[in-house]
């Protein structure tokens, strides 16, 4: 390698080592400005059939709390996390007498959608989609 060329190397590896602190912080800065607060409409697809629950969400920070509202489950307090894009939060049910934890895990599209899946603990699984009303 020739002098001019190893001092050419040398400037383009600084200049990618000074961009990349200002690269992470923009990508901090776009993970950390998803909040879902405020009320989704859900459709939960399972096994069993199809439901349309209403989901109302209060997020501080990445803990999330809020309000699980469908015919089938009734109204039921939640709690989880947002993480980056990332969605997780439990519910506690009780059908027919029987306890019965719900598991919602996905990821938050943009700040009017999401996905992912559900899983009624020792029950069953399957998937959901939610948009911002």
């Amino acid at each position: 390698m020739t002098r001019t060329t190893a001092c050419r190397l040398a400037v383009l590896v600084a200049v990618a080592l000074a961009c990349l602190p200002a690269s992470m912080a923009a990508l901090a800065r776009a993970q950390s400005k998803i909040d879902v607060t405020g009320t989704w409409a859900f459709e939960v697809q399972t096994e069993a059939g199809t439901g349309t629950p209403q989901v109302t969400f209060k997020q501080d920070g990445e803990k999330l709390t809020g309000v699980y509202s469908s015919q089938v489950l009734g109204q039921l307090e939640l709690a989880g996390s947002v993480k980056g894009q990332t969605i997780q939060f439990t519910l506690a049910a009780n059908v027919q007498g029987n306890a019965l934890e719900v598991v919602f895990s996905g990821t938050v599209d943009d700040s009017a959608s999401m996905k992912g899946t559900v899983t009624f603990t020792g029950v069953g699984e399957g998937s959901f989609t939610g948009k911002r009303k």
